[in-house]
């Protein structure tokens, strides 16, 4: 969906369009960074609300910077700055537009927020140190400026390991540093890449985000609030496999539990998922999309293998914050026999994006899609993934794109990746295997500027594929993640603490741009970073990261000039729901609409 096609105005505190999406009401979000070789970066936000013809001048305390008003950019670079400038951006030629003012200088090209760790909880012949993991971002407090809220881990494991884990805790941030709230989730709610997905959004339109999760008893607020009597129902193995199973939404300012509902659907006979250990009953995803004209639903999921012991089962459940209360929307499931070739279809992560046009989003689930309503859109049968990408991936075809890796990939069954119709499942071109493959990885994105729209490639083979399907070139030695980082419009490579450029001929076909020196990357071999996210200065991305000691979160923006200006990417449909379930499952990096 092409984020023009939102006409928006204010409401209250919300920015709302004619279909009801809505949109936060965010700040200039300004930024101001000194520079090793002298001078200040400066850069801000345009907001879906400015005009086409707005422009803006800056100003370094009462002196008027530029002779002509910014308007192919917003950024600016002030050779005489200093570490104690103070900016102010006044916009020009659209009344009523906001400034930003006081706008003090960044000394490094990064703010850090110094972190607190939980103490571990040790269990017999076990000691870790928590450390910082995913992360996502809300204005938990409605003043426009972008909050965090951090996943702390210590000891985790995989579904298909036994042992017992540490508690996961959520904690909210300002990014001055000062700790909101910590939620421990409690000894029922296991540590992993698979438990426990976070939804940050604004469910109720009152322009502040809430916080939604699955917890369990002894979960405790930011408020020190319990729920339940904290029993341990964790088996020998370390599974928790009895016990009740909730969903709660908590207040984004405070911590505190608005409403706790029960978890839907409940595990039941976790044989039915497809084993008896606990591995396939246990996999949650989790993201928000507006599937109808009034608000925003959380989108909760359970379940997305073919099972061994029994059939698999796959379940969707979405919920509506009204009243203070959790109101299921819609429940899909394939227990009831009606979705069977919705069995075994599910990726380790889920996209949300309105793929017919109809102005409310459908949820892509790997290889099969669900409906705003709920109901089933298509399944192509392919199986499961462990990485996908949905956007306008070939600007020829109208509508979307997912392009998508197989782990299940088999001579003349299922090739090793896909690239299809967002809307019907039609599979446009795939590359097959000549034996049975699991295809872990794969990136799509314009990385490219030489090739019309996205570039494709996986660990399928080294060949990167034009969105048409043809080998345009040798792909980077990297398929690990995408961000937006120097000036112009095609996309960079990120990857462990590292940034890099596609350069065909280069060393691996990337040549490194930027390196955020003395920190570290979340999510083990997948390393990734807590978040990537346009929060700050202009449409660039901000790359969130731990220190390497684990006390201290970095985020750094770029300082390249730009060529271009364009609204923040939080304004853009998919890619703000993309944020949301970026911490879900194995992170994937946003997308746009275009």
């Amino acid at each position: 969906m092409n984020k023009w096609l939102y006409f928006v105005y204010f409401i209250s505190t919300i920015t709302v369009s004619v279909c009801g999406r809505s949109f936060e009401t965010l700040d200039r979000g300004a930024v101001a960074i000194s520079l090793p070789d002298g001078g200040n970066y400066i850069s801000w936000r345009l907001l879906n609300t400015d005009s086409t013809e707005i422009a803006f001048d800056i100003y370094r305390g009462e002196e008027k910077l530029n002779s002509e008003p910014v308007k192919l950019t917003t950024d600016y670079k002030d050779h005489s700055g200093t570490i104690e400038s103070r900016y102010r951006i006044e916009p020009v030629g659209c009344s009523g537009s906001i400034s930003a003012e006081n706008i003090r200088v960044w000394p490094e090209q990064y703010i850090e927020i110094p972190l607190s760790p939980p103490v571990c909880k040790v269990f017999p012949g076990q000691r870790a140190i928590y450390r910082p993991g995913d992360a996502s971002v809300g204005d938990l407090d409605g003043d426009g400026k972008y909050e965090i809220v951090l996943k702390w881990e210590a000891i985790t494991h995989d579904n298909s390991q036994k042992g017992y884990t540490s508690n996961t805790w959520l904690e909210g941030l300002e990014l001055t540093g000062k700790s909101l709230w910590k939620i421990d989730l409690g000894i029922n709610i296991r540590s992993g890449a698979h438990y426990n997905p976070f939804v940050v959004f604004d469910l109720n339109l009152d322009g502040k985000a809430e916080i939604i999760c699955k917890t369990g008893d002894g979960t405790t607020d930011g408020k020190g609030n319990i729920i339940g009597n904290s029993t341990d129902y964790r088996d020998k193995n370390g599974y928790i496999l009895a016990g009740p199973e909730y969903l709660t939404v908590f207040c984004g300012q405070t911590g505190e539990i608005i409403d706790t509902t029960e978890y839907v659907p409940a595990r039941g006979d976790i044989s039915y998922w497809g084993d008896r250990t606990g591995n396939r009953v246990d996999r949650y995803l989790a993201a928000a999309g507006w599937l109808g004209n009034d608000r925003p639903s959380a989108i909760m999921a359970r379940g997305y293998y073919h099972g061994k012991t029994g059939p698999g089962r796959t379940a969707l459940t979405a919920w509506d914050l009204k009243n203070g209360k959790l109101v299921k929307r819609w429940s899909f499931d394939t227990i009831d026999g009606s979705y069977d070739n919705y069995i075994g279809q599910g990726n380790h992560s889920m996209y949300v994006a309105d793929v017919d046009g109809d102005g409310f989003d459908e949820i892509t689930y790997g290889s099969c899609a669900v409906d705003h309503d709920g109901k089933g859109l298509y399944s192509t049968g392919l199986g499961h993934g462990d990485a996908g990408h949905l956007t306008d991936l070939d600007p020829d075809r109208p509508g979307l794109e997912f392009f998508m890796p197989h782990e299940e990939a088999s001579p003349g069954q299922i090739p090793g990746i896909d690239f299809r119709d967002a809307q019907t499942g039609q599979v446009i071109w795939s590359v097959p295997v000549n034996k049975r493959r699991d295809i872990g990885r794969g990136l799509a994105g314009d990385i490219y500027a030489g090739s019309p729209g996205g570039e494709c490639w996986s660990l399928l083979d080294r060949n990167l594929y034009s969105c048409k399907g043809e080998i345009i070139g040798e792909s980077p030695a990297t398929c690990n993640f995408l961000i937006w980082w120097d000036g112009d419009k095609t996309r960079e490579l990120l990857d462990r603490n590292w940034i890099g450029k596609y350069q065909p001929g280069e060393k691996g076909n990337i040549r490194r741009i930027f390196t955020a020196e003395d920190c570290t990357w979340v999510n083990g071999t997948k390393a990734t970073p807590s978040l990537t996210a346009d929060i700050l200065g202009d449409w660039r991305e901000e790359l969130i990261i731990p220190r390497s000691d684990g006390l201290a979160l970095r985020i750094y923006t770029t300082t390249i000039p730009a060529d271009n200006r364009q609204t923040t990417l939080m304004h853009d449909p998919i890619y703000r729901l993309g944020i949301v379930w970026q911490n879900s499952g194995y992170n994937q990096p946003p997308h746009t609409s275009k």
